[in-house]
C-alpha cells in the first residue's frame, strides 16, 4: 500500500510539474492594453484542453505601438527583461516587426517566435507570392529587413500601408472598408496569401480575407500555433 502512495504521488508530481511547465507567454511590446485583449481574442482557439496555457502580457513602458524604427530599437531591452523574469516554455513577440528577436533569443534556451516571421511562415507554405499589410509606410522597411533575413523577400507580391493609428485599427469599424481595399490589392498584384502586418488588424481578418478572396494570416495566430507546437513536441 506504501508503495502505491508513492508511485501515486510521483505520477501526481510528474502532472503537477508538465502543468507548471506548459506555458507560452505572448508578449505585446506596445503599451496598449486594448490591443493586448485583441491578441488575447486572437490566440483564443488555440487554447485546449491539456494544452499550454497562453498567457498574454504588456509591455507598460512600450510605445503606443510599433510605428518606426525608433518605437522598435525602444522596446527590445523592455522584452529581453521580461523574458529573463517570467520563465516560460516559449515565448512569442507579438508585434509584426519582430522587434529584438535575435536578442530575445541570445537571453532564453526556450523558443522565441516573431509573429511576423511565423505569419510569412505560414502564408509561403499556402502560396507561391503573398502580400502585407502595414500599419504605416515605415513599417515597410523592418518588414522587408526580416523577409531579408529568412530569405523570401523575392516572395513578396506587394505591401500596402494604411497610413492609420493604432487606436483607428482597433476601432471596430473605422479602419475595416480600408483594410478590405487592400486586401483586394494586393490580391490583384499577384498575392496568393495575405499577411496581417499589425496585431491591431486581428479582429478584422475574417472581413479582409472576404474581400480579397484569398486566405489571410494573423500574424498572433501563426506565431501561437507554432509555439504549441513546439511546446508538445518537447513533451
Amino acid at each position: 500500500m506504501l508503495r502505491h502512495h508513492i508511485g501515486l504521488l510521483a505520477v501526481v508530481r510528474q502532472g503537477a510539474e508538465n502543468a507548471r511547465m506548459a506555458r507560452i507567454l505572448v508578449i505585446n511590446p506596445n503599451c496598449s492594453v486594448a490591443c493586448s485583449a485583441g491578441i488575447d481574442a486572437a490566440i483564443t482557439p488555440f487554447r485546449f484542453a491539456g494544452g499550454p496555457a497562453l498567457d498574454v502580457v504588456t509591455v507598460s513602458e512600450g510605445p503606443p505601438a510599433i510605428y518606426d524604427w525608433r518605437d522598435w530599437h525602444a522596446v527590445v531591452e523592455p522584452v529581453c527583461r521580461m523574458i529573463e523574469r517570467d520563465p516560460a516554455d516559449a515565448y512569442v513577440i507579438a508585434c509584426a516587426s519582430d522587434p529584438g528577436i535575435e536578442a530575445a533569443r541570445a537571453v532564453s534556451r526556450r523558443p522565441v517566435f516573431g509573429v511576423f516571421r511565423s505569419a510569412v511562415a505560414a502564408a509561403v507554405a499556402r502560396a507561391e507570392r503573398f502580400g502585407v499589410i502595414a500599419i504605416v509606410d515605415a513599417s515597410k522597411a523592418r518588414h522587408l529587413a526580416a523577409l531579408r533575413a529568412i530569405g523570401v523577400e523575392a516572395r513578396l507580391a506587394a505591401e500596402v500601408a494604411l497610413n492609420v493609428t493604432m487606436e483607428t485599427l482597433l476601432e471596430p469599424q473605422t479602419a475595416r472598408a480600408a483594410l478590405m481595399a487592400a486586401g483586394r490589392e494586393l490580391a490583384a498584384r499577384g498575392a496568393g496569401t495575405v499577411v496581417l502586418g499589425c496585431t491591431g488588424m486581428a479582429h478584422h481578418r475574417a472581413a479582409i480575407e472576404d474581400a480579397a478572396g484569398v486566405p489571410v494570416i494573423e500574424p498572433c495566430q501563426a506565431a501561437a500555433a507554432l509555439a504549441v507546437a513546439a511546446v508538445l513536441a518537447a513533451r
